[in-house]
Formats: structure tokens, sequence, C-alpha cells
């Protein structure tokens, strides 16, 4: 196992570029996709104080990432806005080298009193969930009585802060808020604003998937382009999982992220820590590997980058190209516990 600085690169030569870092267990919402209700209700036991990294622990680990070749970092959650001076750990992770962009996803219902302190601290971009205009659909969909004003209002917030342009992600499940494509893609057209939608996956087990629920891309694409014609736009990036449209009109884009009708694992550089120091090497994982455990025990840098390096190099992840009746049954980690 080498413990030199550089790239570290998996058994299909997938490089780690990307690290995802939830914060939190908790969120505010129940979205159906992610926390429903019916499992993590009153008597669901989330992470103790003592179980989540320190921000300490996430800016040793993060900086070791960077030096294995991460160049992104995205904050996640659950809703990492609910922890507790989330901006003092974004100032931290600003400050390492080698950083390109540090950004975070967000229902954003506490943004419009903590996007200055964010983007003040040094975050560059955030991501926005939202799965529709309308507000019957939109409770329903994240199973709160937050009105859709106030993630509008945080929008407003993260743009006025300087944190634009704000992505605005549309998770679509079909007999539920598919009737928003058009509606949402109107209301960010011409913001400057980036709205993507998402095909329901079958992240975790508990929120019910099946194909039949999914919306395809195709589908998605076609709902748009009969109302605004689109075209292809090339990736941002080697890696980008969300394939790029703009309007023909010169409105602005959309992007559409396929991840079960055309799988992206082959360009995947993705790596996941929960918010109690588990590393997963793919969104659809079962188990994890423990970073937390020899971090507190007194590893050095070296001997967590040998850990963090080998299993990379070992990792052979590409579930969304196997899908299949089989894999779908497998236990695998909530979407809550594992960010987006």
């Amino acid at each position: 196992m080498s413990t030199d600085r550089g790239p570290a690169t998996d058994r299909f030569d997938r490089p780690l570029g990307d690290l995802r870092i939830s914060v939190t267990d908790r969120c505010n919402f129940r979205c159906v996709y992610c926390m429903p209700r019916e499992v993590f209700g009153p008597g669901f036991e989330f992470l103790s104080r003592s179980e989540l990294l320190t921000f300490e622990e996430i800016h040793r680990l993060a900086g070791i990432f960077v030096d294995l070749g991460v160049d992104k970092i995205r904050l996640t959650g659950g809703e990492p806005l609910l922890r507790r001076d989330v901006d003092q750990l974004v100032g931290m992770l600003a400050g390492l080298a080698g950083l390109s962009d540090l950004t975070m996803t967000t229902n954003a219902s506490l943004l419009p009193r903590k996007a200055e302190a964010l983007r003040a601290a040094g975050l560059r971009r955030i991501t926005v969930s939202l799965d529709a205009l309308d507000d019957d659909v939109f409770r329903a969909m994240s199973d709160v009585k937050v009105p859709v004003s106030t993630v509008l209002d945080g929008i407003r917030a993260a743009s006025e802060a300087g944190l634009s342009p704000v992505k605005v992600n549309m998770v679509v499940k079909r007999g539920a808020n598919e009737d928003q494509i058009l509606p949402l893609a109107e209301y960010f057209r011409g913001s400057g604003h980036i709205l993507r939608f998402i095909e329901f996956m079958d992240v975790g087990n508990s929120n019910g998937w099946r194909m039949d629920d999914v919306v395809t891309a195709r589908e998605i694409r076609d709902t748009v382009d009969a109302r605004w014609p689109l075209e292809p736009l090339d990736p941002n990036y080697t890696g980008e999982v969300a394939n790029r449209y703009r309007y023909r009109d010169g409105e602005g884009e959309v992007g559409i992220i396929a991840s079960v009708t055309r799988p992206f694992c082959g360009s995947c550089t993705r790596a996941r820590i929960t918010a109690n120091g588990e590393l997963f090497t793919c969104l659809f994982s079962g188990t994890g590997h423990d970073l937390r455990e020899p971090l507190r025990a007194g590893a050095s840098d070296e001997e967590l980058r040998a850990m963090i390096r080998g299993i990379w190099e070992r990792r052979a992840d590409r579930y969304s190209e196997l899908r299949s009746r089989a894999t779908v049954d497998l236990p695998r980690v909530e979407m809550s516990r594992i960010g987006g």
C-alpha cells in the first residue's frame, strides 16, 4: 500500500476527485424519497453529538483527501445548515490549498439567515433541493408544512449573497410531481440559475423505490423540449453527472441526472464521508469504512492517507451499470446518512 501523495485511482482507473461530507444525519424535512416519516419518525435514533466528526476531524480528513487528488468538496447531510456553526467549518475548508470548489447542498429553509455568513466564510456555490412549485405537491413530497416561498426566499438570499448561479435539484417521481417539470422550468428560465432534474433513484431501502416510478431522462427532456426547444451542451468537466442542455432561445440551461437509465459509473470520481466518519465509495454501497476509529486512536496523517488510498485503489463499484432485481434488493446506506 503506497503512502505517497498524489492522485489515487481505482481498479477502473477512475481518479479520486470529489468528496462529499455529511455534517449531520438530521433534517427538518421528511422527503418521501430520502427520509420517509414512517421510518424516520419520533422514535428514530439519530447520531449523538459525540458520534459526529468534529470540525477539526473533518478538516484533517479533507486535507488528506486533497493530497490524494480531491479538488471538489460538497457539504451535505441530512440538512447541513442544522449543524451548529457550520460556517466555521466552511471557513476551515476554504483555506485548503489545492481545493478548487467548495459547495453545499441544502433544502434552503434556513438559508435566508445564513447565506451571507456562508459566503463570507468562503462557500463558493450552493445547490438547493426543490421538487415542486405548487405548495400542495411540494408539501406532499417534503412532508412538512413549509411553503415553497420559504425555499424560494432561500434561493434569493443565496443569490444576493453571491452564491450564484444556484443549482436547483428536482427529484422527479412518477405519480407524485412529474406535472411540476414545466412549472419549475418556466420559473427558472432566464433567472441565471440552473435547474437540474434527477431520476428517482434506489438509494437506501426505505423509499419504496420501483422502476415504474422512474420518469426517465428521455421523458423529462422531451417534455421540456416540446415546450422550449433544447440543444445539448458539452460537460463542464470530466465526470460531470448531469447531461447539460441549453434553451435554443438563449434563456439559460437545464441538466438531467440519469443514474438509472444512463449510468455514469465509468466516470464516477466521488467518495462520501458520513457524519460519523464512515467512508463510502459508492452512493449505493451497503457498507462503509470506519475512519473515525483510527482518527481518534491517534493514527498519523501518513497512516490515514495510506488507508484511504488503499480503499480507493480496491474500489470496483459500478452499481448503476449492474442494477438488477438482485442488486436492488440488497441492503444499502440511506441517503440521509450518505448525502446526495
